[in-house]
This record gives C-alpha cells, structure tokens and sequence, in this order.
C-alpha cells in the first residue's frame, strides 16, 4: 500500500528516507490523479521494501506542494538522497514510471 505524505512527515519520510522515494501529487477532484492512482498502488506493492512509493494530496498539504512548486497535478517526483532526481507529470501508462525508478535506485 502507497504511504501517505503530509507536510508534518515529508521531511523524515522522504527528504531523509535512504532509498528512492516516488511521491505522487495529488488531489481527490483531479480525474488523471485518480486514473493513476491504482499504477502508484502496484509500484508501492511491487517495489516495497527497494524504493518507497506514496501519495501526497495537495489540498491538505500545501507547504510541500508549494516548496516544489507544484502548479500542475498528477506530479510525480522521484527523490533521492533528498534531491529531486526525475519528475512525471500528468497521467503516464506504469511502464513510464518503472522506468524512471530503474533508472534511479
């Protein structure tokens, strides 16, 4: 199952976290965050435990989303070592995003 990020958890959880993090921006109004919701759900099951997938909705947690100037969403960031590495935005088929991940664990 994805993790859940929040403004209060994103420092320890992501920035500090020692392995590939993908971070999923999100809001439950966005139609193309929800199309992508089940291909983040099977990267967190797939990958658990080598790189950690979660989900961040912008709406109740707006100081990351703004520290990362998130305007558009679906935004998937790839952070690593606390940098972001990769990014995808919008709505991308799940062999787009196993691929960033392999590129970057």
């Amino acid at each position: 199952m994805a993790a859940v990020f929040t403004d209060a958890n994103f420092d320890a959880d992501v920035l500090k976290a020692d392995q590939l993090t993908v971070v999923d921006f999100w809001a439950p109004w966005c139609g193309p965050c929800l199309a992508i919701g089940p291909t983040i759900e099977s990267l967190a099951t797939e990958y658990d435990g080598k790189v950690k997938v979660g989900k961040l909705n912008v709406d109740e947690n707006p100081n990351v989303s703004m520290e990362y100037g998130i305007t558009s969403i679906p935004c998937v960031l790839f952070i690593k070592g606390g940098e972001v590495v990769d990014k995808q935005l919008g709505a991308a088929p799940k062999a787009a995003f196993e691929k960033k991940i392999q590129q970057h664990m």
